[in-house]
């Protein structure tokens, strides 16, 4: 099987910043003085949405204006931090996304990151070179969360793409349950934590160097 279109998740996939998401989130708790377990963390913070995410914390009652305030407060956080290290994409990255764009592959990112969010990416980082902004997916309050497959349907019916024919690259245990769901021709787990659970019967890389460039055409 050879294929034409690609689905990245962006934060713990392209760009490596899950523990300075759980920093963030560490100091954003601390500032509200809540305190969670490191499984709670696992379990309440990866692959959701900010709204879930939030209304876990706080309560299901939580209102709107709240989950607006509290999500700017929290990846205001978050980006200083980006900024503070400079941190880049994921190694091999580049490479990567140079060699889709010279064989005409098809990609873009679907994401559970913020539109504030999106932006930045897009105006630090650079990704313009390779993304076409408009065909992003991200979190604007309506798409399901992980593990959910709308994000990555939305993604493939945006790109028109066939699914059977659709890579999708996730890092979490949430967004692979997401994207087998969304029934892609293949799913690689991209393993930037070192974590020593990885999903099986999947494909797991430490490098983008490692994706064999031969499966796409």
């Amino acid at each position: 099987m050879s294929f034409n279109c690609v689905i990245f998740d962006f934060n713990g996939t392209l760009f490596w910043d899950t523990p300075l998401h759980n920093r963030a989130w560490d100091l954003f708790l601390e500032n509200h003085h809540i305190s969670i377990t490191d499984e709670e963390k696992n379990r309440i913070l990866h692959g959701k949405h900010n709204q879930e995410i939030l209304r876990m914390l706080f309560g299901s009652d939580l209102s709107d204006k709240l989950i607006s305030d509290y999500t700017h407060e929290k990846e205001e956080i978050y980006r200083k931090m980006v900024t503070d290290i400079q941190l880049k994409l994921a190694p091999g990255v580049e490479d990567f996304l140079n060699s889709l764009t010279g064989r005409g592959i098809e990609f873009t990112i679907a994401t559970a990151s913020v539109i504030e969010n999106v932006r930045f990416y897009f105006e630090y980082l650079g990704l313009a070179r390779w993304f076409d902004f408009s065909k992003v997916v991200y979190n604007d309050g309506r798409i399901k969360s992980k593990p959910d497959p709308e994000i990555f349907t939305t993604a493939m019916m945006i790109m028109n793409a066939i699914p059977v024919k659709t890579v999708i690259f996730e890092d979490s245990e949430t967004g692979i349950r997401a994207a087998l769901a969304a029934k892609p021709g293949m799913v690689i787990h991209i393993n930037s934590i070192n974590s020593e659970t990885l999903p099986s019967g999947i494909e797991s890389l430490t490098h983008f160097d490692q994706v064999p460039r031969d499966i796409f055409c």
